[in-house]
């Protein structure tokens, strides 16, 4: 967070108060808690470039590799496939189209990859099975490769799912119970809804600025 004490003291201490403890939490070291705000801060939903570039710096400076933060991006990526996840189960009502490939097949090889199943994927499997194996590729793809742990890997899903930007409920449950199943502590879940929960500050970050410029202009006119 970039304070300004001038503005508003009290609220730039509160504010940098929350900060803190957030990006402080104990369970994570510096580097972990540096890649779960970058994954926040990169989520398509919220883009804040300040904040991206910030924990980009941060990352490295706490010995994150290039591997590492770019397979956070690369996770952080699937998150537009929730357009797929939410939409086509609205569809339940209308007819199915024939299926010309193995449905099995494709959840089988989803469960190999990924580890797990859900069932909110079972109308986008039925309906658009071509678009479905195709995310499974793009989305298997950090998957294969070993940067960053599982657990890790699930927690990064966490802090998207869970940021004010996306609230994503049904794949927030999924993949706290996925972080779990591979380690994850209560206290490392809670780590990243605190992480998560601290952008609301960014609004005091970019909006001030702004005013301050608009007043100075408003001084400065004839």
């Amino acid at each position: 967070m970039d304070v300004n004490p001038e503005v508003d003291p009290e609220f730039e201490a509160a504010a940098a108060r929350l900060a803190d403890v957030a990006s402080r939490h104990p369970s994570f070291d510096p580097k972990i808690r540096e890649l779960v705000a970058l994954a926040v801060n990169a989520a398509v939903t919220h883009l804040h470039e300040p904040g991206i570039r910030r924990h980009v710096r941060g990352a490295l400076e706490n010995g994150a590799t290039r591997a590492e933060i770019l397979e956070t991006f690369q996770l952080v990526s699937v998150l537009g496939i929730h357009a797929a996840s939410v939409g086509f189960p609205l569809l339940h009502d209308l007819p199915l189209p024939p299926a010309d490939v193995d449905l099995d097949e494709i959840r089988a090889e989803f469960v190999r990859r990924r580890g797990y199943w859900d069932t909110g994927w079972d109308e986008v499997l039925r309906r658009a099975p071509g678009f479905f194996a195709a995310y499974l590729d793009f989305s298997s793809v950090p998957w294969r490769r070993g940067a960053l742990e599982p657990k890790v890997k699930e927690l990064i899903y966490v802090a998207i799912d869970v940021s004010a930007t996306h609230l994503f409920t049904e794949g927030l449950r999924v993949h706290i119970g996925n972080a779990a199943r591979l380690g994850a502590t209560p206290d490392e879940i809670v780590a990243v809804l605190e992480i998560a929960s601290a952008i609301g500050v960014q609004t005091w970050d970019v909006g001030v600025p702004i005013l301050l410029e608009e007043l100075d202009r408003l001084d400065g006119s004839p």
